[in-house]
């Protein structure tokens, strides 16, 4: 006869053990809230994160297509540029290019002409 073994969740391995607990974790890590400026050219340049722990977390559905030219471009980085990069970095520095034309530009942006032309 086979014996089973009972493991615990993943849950129960990582849960505080205590109100207070949780309460000095939550406390513990500090929430970056980014401040919106009023003077865009005072804030300065838009940059991406780059390679830090992300705390938050977005979901993007792209097509087969799509995710296949952000491979390409990602191979093509490396190969050409000697740059290693993963999809995550790379969607990041896109992200904050078209931030920082839409800052910049306003309604003359690239994003904003595109988006009118749909």
């Amino acid at each position: 006869m086979a014996r089973r073994v009972s493991m615990p969740a993943a849950d129960d391995l990582f849960r505080p053990t205590s109100d207070t607990e949780q309460r000095e974790q939550q406390e513990q890590r500090p929430r970056r809230v980014r401040a919106v400026a009023d003077d865009s050219a005072a804030a300065g340049p838009r940059r991406p994160s780059g390679r830090v722990r992300h705390d938050e977390k977005m979901t993007v559905y792209v097509t087969a297509d799509e995710l296949l030219d952000i491979e390409h471009a990602r191979l093509a980085l490396r190969r050409e540029h000697g740059l290693a990069v993963d999809r995550g970095r790379l969607v990041r520095e896109a992200l904050a290019l078209v931030l920082a034309d839409l800052d910049a530009q306003g309604a003359d942006s690239a994003l904003v002409q595109r988006l009118l032309d749909e």
